[in-house]
Order: C-alpha cells, then sequence, then structure tokens
C-alpha cells in the first residue's frame, strides 16, 4: 500500500455492499478490482468490472436508496468510502469531480438503453423507457400537422 493509500483494503471475494442493504456513501477503487454483482432468484448475472479511478454507489450519495447490486473483490482492492457530507464538500471544491460523476452517470445510462434494445422487444422497450421517464410515449411525440 502506498501513502496516497486512503481506503480500506479487502481481499479476494470480500463483499463491500450487499444487494438490497440500504446505502449513505460512496466507493472510489484506489487499486485493484471489482466485481458488481445483481442476483435474480438463483442466478447471479456480473453487471460490470471496475478498476481503478472507478466509483460505485453514487446513487446512495445523491438519495438515500436500497444497494441495486453486490459488489466485491477480484483479488487485492483498495477501496475509499466517500460519505454525503465529504461527497458535497468535494463537490463544492470541485466542479470537475460532479462533472466526473454525472458523465460516467449518463454513460451507464447510455449502456443500459442500449442493452434494452439489444434484448427486448420494442413494446417491452417502449413501456421501460417511459417508466424510466426517459422519452415520451410515442403517441405523444408526433408532431402535429401544420396547414402549410
Amino acid at each position: 500500500m502506498t501513502n496516497a493509500m486512503l481506503g480500506k483494503q479487502y481481499h479476494d471475494g470480500d463483499i463491500i455492499v450487499r444487494q438490497g442493504e440500504l446505502g449513505d456513501c460512496m466507493f472510489v477503487i484506489q487499486e485493484g478490482e471489482v466485481e458488481v454483482i445483481q442476483r435474480h432468484a438463483d442466478k447471479e448475472f456480473c453487471l460490470a468490472v471496475l478498476g481503478p479511478g472507478d466509483f460505485f454507489g453514487e446513487m446512495a450519495v445523491l438519495g438515500k436508496e436500497v444497494r441495486p447490486a453486490t459488489v466485491r473483490a477480484l483479488g487485492h482492492a483498495y477501496v475509499l468510502s466517500l460519505e454525503k457530507r465529504a461527497f458535497m464538500h468535494r463537490v463544492h471544491e470541485d466542479a470537475s469531480f460532479a462533472f466526473r460523476i454525472i458523465k460516467k452517470m449518463s454513460h451507464r445510462i447510455r449502456q443500459l438503453e442500449a442493452a434494452l434494445v439489444r434484448t427486448a422487444d420494442i413494446s417491452t422497450l417502449e413501456a421501460a423507457l417511459f417508466a424510466a421517464g426517459s422519452y415520451a410515449k410515442p403517441e405523444s411525440a408526433k408532431l402535429p400537422k401544420t396547414n402549410a
């Protein structure tokens, strides 16, 4: 561990956050890798593998949210936790920090939308996007006729 490491040390398989728990902080990976796993019924799905500089759990800082996935260490990892108060302080001190968070969240939303398109039929896709507030219903998205 270098002097710059402020985070907690995790070993292979250690759980950092557990799906279903109420969260109150986010995490930044300083060293190593973690896997993001979501469990449905009796199956585990690996949603992502994250490495140094990546973050997770940001939704818990923006509003008390239940963790949507479990995150566990892949090998040796150092992970820094960031409470809401520290997060807000960092945002006030460095606006580019907030921009990086928003940019990454936007990227994740685009990946989710692309995955929906690949796996869903169009009626399911429209319903999911409408429910998420991403788009207007197709009927209301039509432009009114003009007399030109």
